[in-house]
């Protein structure tokens, strides 16, 4: 009678957990952005309702505020994208065991890096290289390189020797048991470092006014210059509710892509 010996993917759908995606229902979704909205509009009526003066006016036009959160959007895109292609794959080789040996060294420089504050980092940036948002982003990745990194690290850490040596007994690849079970169980820890790059960025982009990187900082940056506490109000308010958004979207994520049971 002959024998039916399952592949590699029979063996690790078993192993794995599956992927429940029916967790998340449609009220842990929609709850936060209605939140957020029901906030917005509360924020638009209170700004409508006062005297606003010219400076106030020019300051809050819908061309002004879109500009300035589309500016925002993209110094935090960009930098989170620009950490993530560098700390996961860093963080993937600092787990492996032949790099031991460097992974303290580099753990050590990239607290150090973390540990600089991102204001002075700007601005280093702006008095050596010049103005511009290209600079904010550097010191944005600077800063934000450490959450991502260390749960890569950690996330990869983390996994049952037992799950690599079986799927190694069946004839994988170290290729394939990276990718096929230590990646999709390290995925959570990953996107929780992800998530607080993102809310980081979001804050410490509004410094990048400082250094003509735009953004919402430029909103609140005007509103404390000329003392106007509306214009200040409307830049921290929207700065809020994007972090906010973005570690709601970020959450939402996380717990699609996390397999049912851990």
């Amino acid at each position: 009678m002959p024998t039916v010996t399952p592949d590699a993917t029979q063996v690790i759908t078993l192993v794995l957990p599956h992927r429940d995606r029916r967790r998340l229902g449609v009220r842990a979704v929609l709850t936060t952005p209605m939140v957020l909205l029901a906030g917005m509009i509360a924020l638009y009526l209170w700004v409508h309702g006062r005297q606003l003066d010219i400076v106030e006016q020019r300051s809050l036009t819908r061309a002004n505020l879109l500009e300035a959160l589309q500016q925002h959007l993209v110094l935090v895109g960009v930098s989170t994208a620009v950490v993530v292609l560098i700390a996961v794959p860093l963080g993937i080789l600092l787990s492996r065991p032949g790099a031991r040996r460097i992974a303290p060294i580099v753990n050590a420089v990239t607290v150090a890096a973390q540990s600089l504050p991102s204001f002075g980092l700007i601005v280093l940036f702006a008095i050596t290289l010049g103005l511009g948002p290209r600079y904010a982003i550097y010191a944005l990745i600077i800063s934000a390189l450490l959450p991502v990194l260390s749960n890569t690290v950690t996330g990869l850490q983390q996994i049952d020797p037992e799950l690599k040596e079986a799927a190694s007994g069946i004839g994988m690849t170290r290729g394939q048991v990276l990718l096929r079970v230590e990646l999709p169980l390290a995925v959570p820890i990953i996107l929780a470092g992800m998530r607080t790059a993102i809310v980081w960025n979001v804050g410490t982009a509004t410094v990048a006014a400082f250094a003509g990187g735009g953004g919402l900082g430029s909103v609140i940056t005007v509103g404390l210059i000329q003392n106007r506490d509306v214009v200040t109000i409307v830049g921290a308010t929207l700065t809020a509710v994007l972090a906010l958004f973005l570690d709601h979207v970020a959450r939402v994520v996380q717990e699609l892509l996390t397999p049912q049971g851990l």
